[in-house]
């Protein structure tokens, strides 16, 4: 039996593959490197505007920038808390929005104003906030069509606010530092301009905005996608989509070529490439054409069967190198159900977790999990149980290969006693092997540190304000095409390899050696003779 074209690829057409490979590693690094940031903010302060109209929402009553302005410090006898609203028209300077900025996450800032001997130090605000959403496109001629309902919701939020009269002479009118309130998270960017109508309505009987302070402006503060960086993530999906599915039917014709059943590593080699070439799929320019507020969600559920898929695969590819149980029966799933049960169950927990937020945004883009102190904790939880939970399976990922390579020093202090094409044969081989091994503990290593990092820096505005981590373009592009170069690498590697040699395949001296399966290697299931290799009990 042949084997696979790691092990009868000569050397020099294998480092050949190797460089072209890392240069395209390097590519996808300077890329993101030289491109834009992913992400952009703006601050837009409110235009405080009087509205006499009914407070009865009416989705054709909007208020625009062309209003009737007025000054909070300085309100008219008989303005109440239902007659003002703030109005925020994204984006700023007669500006457009760009389809390819793909997504809108909108955070509220209120500057609350301290009187000395009136208001507490510290305090929790309990807010609700009545917000209204509309749209509006340019026409083939310049204008803009009339604002048309997109959103309404009166929500809750908590706020913190707090003084430090220590270090303030003279904290009379000083405004407070009071934390910042998520608002609103819109899946796609589709159309030109937004319009944005807050109002803060005021009842005893009702508990609504007691406890509210005097305000001195509101601030909405706007993060979107840079739509040069979409352009290049969407450019690297479409140059990767083609070849990943081109090397996955070239891989699955030279199986089934083969006078056997594909074995359990060849299986699980073609589910992940699915699962890359499912997240490849550049569904993103469809955005251009269509309104698609579904694709965050879509995106995060790409993005959690690729996690799925990719940690299983590091398992059962560490598994069947190693000795697993004395009987040789490791072509099967079952044996791997309990390392596999555990990452099937938090996989669905993120997605149940995910659901409750992106799902129901879907429907009211100003729902938020964040927004009460339990949910809040709940999504902490989360997230810290998200880290912990892939640092561990990181650990034992080590633990497993670091196992697999002691399973191959003990297996190769019996070389020496070997023939000399035999030994040869296995020494190649595990050098190869240990290379392939080294790659993956690198590739499982920075997959873990950037699953962290960008579930750190997705709720980073929601729980922390005050930290700021933004990952680089290079982090994102990098990550992304050492998992297309690593995938694609173990797909052609790992392929059968149809080569036919001599049972003894000694080269004269100055020659390179191809090493190909032993004619004596009797496994014709095992997809490599190192898997049959390591799984013998005793070696002659």
């Amino acid at each position: 039996m042949p084997g696979t074209i790691l092990e009868n690829l000569s050397g020099r057409k294998l480092s050949v593959l190797v460089v072209i490979l890392l240069l395209i590693q390097v590519g996808c690094f300077l890329v993101g490197l030289i491109g834009p940031r992913p992400a952009t903010s703006q601050g837009i302060i409110a235009t405080t505007c009087l509205d006499n109209a009914s407070t009865t929402f009416n989705p054709n009553h909007w208020i625009t920038l062309d209003c009737n302005k007025i000054n909070l410090n300085n309100l008219k006898p008989g303005v109440t808390a239902e007659n003002i609203v703030f109005v925020v028209q994204m984006p700023l300077y007669s500006l457009d929005f760009s389809r390819w900025q793909q997504n809108l996450v909108g955070i509220l800032q209120f500057d609350l104003v301290y009187h000395s001997g009136f208001n507490p130090v510290e305090f929790i605000v309990e807010l609700t906030i009545d917000s209204r959403l509309a749209y509006s496109d340019k026409t083939k001629h310049g204008g803009r069509t009339p604002w048309a309902y997109y959103a309404h919701a009166e929500e809750k939020r908590y706020m913190d606010c707090n003084i430090d009269l220590k270090n303030i002479k003279d904290p009379d009118g000083y405004p407070y530092n009071c934390s910042m309130v998520p608002l609103f998270e819109l899946g796609s960017l589709y159309h030109d301009f937004y319009l944005l109508n807050i109002r803060l309505p005021y009842s005893e009987k009702s508990f609504k905005n007691v406890n509210l302070q005097k305000i001195q402006d509101v601030y909405l503060h706007m993060i979107h996608m840079n739509g040069g960086f979409t352009r290049i993530w969407v450019s690297i999906k479409t140059f990767f989509f083609p070849i990943i599915v081109g090397i996955m039917v070239w891989f699955w014709r030279r199986v089934h070529l083969l006078q056997r059943t594909p074995a359990l590593l060849e299986y699980m080699l073609m589910s992940l490439g699915a699962t890359l070439a499912f997240l490849d799929l550049p569904i993103e320019y469809l955005t251009l054409w269509f309104d698609m507020p579904y694709m965050l969600l879509l995106g995060d559920i790409r993005q959690g069967i690729f996690y799925a898929m990719l940690l299983s695969f590091w398992l059962v590819f560490a598994g069947e190198h190693m000795l697993i149980q004395d009987n040789g029966e490791k072509n099967s799933l079952k044996l791997y159900w309990k390392h596999l049960s555990t990452i099937v169950i938090g996989c669905l927990s993120l997605l149940v977790f995910d659901l409750c937020e992106r799902g129901i945004q879907l429907v009211n883009p100003f729902y938020s999990i964040w927004v009460t102190p339990v949910g809040t904790n709940l999504a902490l939880s989360f997230i810290i149980l998200a880290g912990i939970s892939a640092s561990m399976y990181f650990i034992f990922l080590c633990y497993m290969i670091w196992r697999v390579f002691k399973n191959m020093s003990i297996k190769r202090s019996v070389l020496p006693s070997m023939c000399q094409a035999r030994r040869l044969h296995y020494e190649g081989i595990i050098y190869r092997f240990n290379f392939l091994m080294l790659a993956t503990v690198i590739c499982a290593a920075v997959t873990v540190v950037s699953f962290i990092l960008s579930q750190v820096a997705e709720g980073q505005n929601k729980w922390d304000e005050n930290m700021e981590l933004e990952l680089s373009s290079a982090l994102h592009t990098g990550v992304y095409g050492m998992w297309n170069v690593y995938i694609c690498a173990m797909l052609m590697l790992y392929a059968p390899s149809h080569k036919q040699w001599p049972s003894e395949p000694i080269c004269n001296e100055g020659e390179e050696v191809e090493f190909s399966r032993l004619p004596t290697d009797p496994s014709p299931n095992e997809i490599s003779s190192l898997t049959s290799f390591a799984s013998k009990a005793s070696i002659e």
